[in-house]
């Protein structure tokens, strides 16, 4: 009989136990879900959901303030979600906040994300509604980046011919790095180039001293000194003026 008992205290004792460790999981998981406390009920409209689901995070400031309570399709380009938060950050969210679908990571579970808005405006209220951005598909992400990596592979196709024409002797960069006679007449050509004007400079020089062409290079050196007179005279006034304005 006392073995009957004991046996009957311990099966008790165990079940009492489960019962509290069954009570503190379903007040941790309503916790975390916002189902116990205060709370305020908001909701948002989007042309698209996609990935968010019941249960989903509604964060402020990258902080989980919420829950997505319920999704409600409400026409065939609008769908309504429902989202539950905790009263102490309602102060933080304004009438004019924004509610955006953004991703937990790359690749992560979507979640709720609202722009508190600007503080002149009053805060939100049980039953408002908030403005939305429009969601940025992943799809459309990952179209945008194929097609970036389609256009840098034609261009590094491209890059890879014009260094093979060039390799070849194809082309005028070709030719140039490649045939060395063209290479040797262009280099010809800038030494008779530079002579040229080597001999343009002396004969300009021989003209200067030339009795029939005297007169008109000294007209030019006259002209010349008469310009930088008169733009060193005209310096001069503007500095005069500038120091009667102080």
């Amino acid at each position: 009989m006392p073995k009957e008992k004991s046996y009957k205290w311990k099966l008790g004792l165990f079940a009492v136990a489960a019962l509290v460790v069954a009570v503190a999981a379903i007040y941790y998981v309503g916790k975390q879900k916002n189902k116990f406390g205060s709370v305020l009920h908001i909701s948002s409209q989007f042309s698209s959901v996609s990935g968010l689901k019941v249960g989903s995070n509604v964060r402020l400031g990258g902080i989980d303030v919420g829950t997505v309570n319920g999704i409600e399709l409400v026409t065939d380009t609008t769908v309504q979600v429902e989202m539950i938060i905790q009263r102490r950050v309602q102060k933080f969210i304004r009438k004019d906040a924004k509610a955006s679908i953004s991703s937990d990571g790359l690749m992560g579970d979507k979640v709720i994300v609202i722009a508190a808005g600007t503080p002149t405006t009053s805060t939100v209220i049980d039953g408002d509604s908030l403005g939305s951005f429009k969601p940025i598909e992943t799809d459309a992400i990952m179209a945008s980046l194929k097609t970036s990596a389609d256009n840098a592979a034609i261009i590094t196709g491209n890059l890879a011919e014009i260094s093979s024409r060039i390799s070849s002797g194809k082309g005028a960069l070709g030719k140039l790095l490649h045939d060395t006679t063209l290479s040797s007449n262009i280099s010809t050509t800038m030494k008779n180039l530079k002579t040229s004007t080597q001999k343009l400079d002396q004969n300009m020089e021989a003209a200067q001293h030339n009795f029939l062409l005297r007169g008109f290079f000294k007209k030019k050196e006259k002209e010349k000194k008469k310009q930088e007179e008169e733009a060193a005279k005209k310096q001069q006034e503007e500095q005069d003026q500038k120091k009667a304005k102080q």
